[in-house]
């Protein structure tokens, strides 16, 4: 999950350069849904890849007018079958 905070509060800037050059996603990550808040200054963004620094090049192209906040997820389905929250659990996460 990519969680973008528009710097200044301002999404303009980045529409422009989305529609001048696109999202500018490197071979190799995957976008596949993204969600802006009701305020028009952070979006949220389901993408994939098998390489976290290919996301790392992604965001230096934008860091100019984003600051990112990169959180690795899983699907529900992936967490409960792979005996993930028996990790968690045994952190202190919540039960």
């Amino acid at each position: 999950m990519v969680i973008e905070r528009f710097k200044h509060g301002d999404a303009g800037p980045i529409g422009k350069r989305v529609r001048l050059s696109g999202r500018m996603l490197p071979e190799g990550v995957t976008y596949h849904e993204g969600w802006v808040d009701s305020t028009g200054t952070r979006c949220f963004q389901v993408m994939e890849t098998l390489h976290a620094e290919l996301l790392n090049t992604w965001v230096s192209d934008w860091k100019d007018l984003i600051d990112f906040e990169i959180v690795p997820v899983l699907t529900s389905a992936d967490f409960w079958a792979n005996g993930q929250w028996l990790t968690v659990t045994s952190l202190g996460g919540r039960s």
